[in-house]
């Protein structure tokens, strides 16, 4: 079978719509007023752990439970992201041309994996590494690696990543020996290998591996 490895955040599904949207209804919900709030959008921007939490309220003095913060924002990111019904149905179509399809993704264990349940991706998807389960981050080879073992396989040199971050999904893939489909939302870095293929939407992806890509 072919293996198609996808990136989670900002190319399956929209992070930072549903990031604004949980921390909008969290900052509601315990009555945090406008400071907490932008402190909150500031730090997490662009990744969250439980440990964001433990700062959160030594910053701020709060006598809160971080452990408790730390899920109700899994809760709220869960009920705010989103997974684009073209994209559900393209890797339908990619699933029944006999795909396996996984996710490689830096985030915590336990919050990526909410995503992908409550987007309905779960049913997609063979096999997901997020960076929380073993510690390692992309563009670490091993992340790669182990997406691939939970899809029941090994990374073969015709296999593909797909993301839109270039020095963690496109380096990333380079390192494990993959071809690359960059979903461009940012200039190329200059010094970088050029991908396989860029396109403007995940979508735009996988028609082309259902189209192009050799068996």
């Amino acid at each position: 079978m072919r293996l198609a490895l996808f990136d989670l955040d900002g190319t399956l599904v929209d992070r930072t719509a549903a990031f604004a949207d949980a921390i909008a209804v969290l900052s509601h919900d315990h009555g945090y007023g406008p400071e907490i709030e932008q402190w909150l959008l500031s730090e997490l921007a662009d990744r969250a752990e439980r440990h964001d939490f433990v700062r959160l309220c030594d910053a701020f003095n709060l006598d809160e439970d971080p452990d408790h913060l730390w899920r109700v924002y899994i809760d709220r990111m869960a009920t705010a992201v989103t997974c684009r019904p073209e994209v559900f149905e393209a890797l339908s179509r990619l699933k029944e041309a006999g795909w396996r399809i996984g996710v490689a993704t830096n985030g915590a264990s336990d919050i990526q994996r909410a995503k992908v349940r409550a987007t309905g991706l779960a049913d997609l998807i063979d096999g997901i590494a997020a960076s929380g389960d073993i510690d390692v981050r992309k563009p670490d080879p091993r992340l790669f690696e182990l997406a691939a073992a939970r899809c029941g396989t090994q990374l073969t040199s015709s296999d593909w990543m797909c993301g839109d971050n270039p020095e963690t999904d496109a380096v990333g893939g380079y390192n494990a020996g993959l071809r690359v489909i960059w979903v461009r939302d940012r200039p190329w870095p200059d010094g970088l290998t050029t991908p396989h293929h860029t396109v403007d939407d995940v979508t735009q992806a996988i028609e082309y591996l259902l189209t192009h890509s050799v068996e």
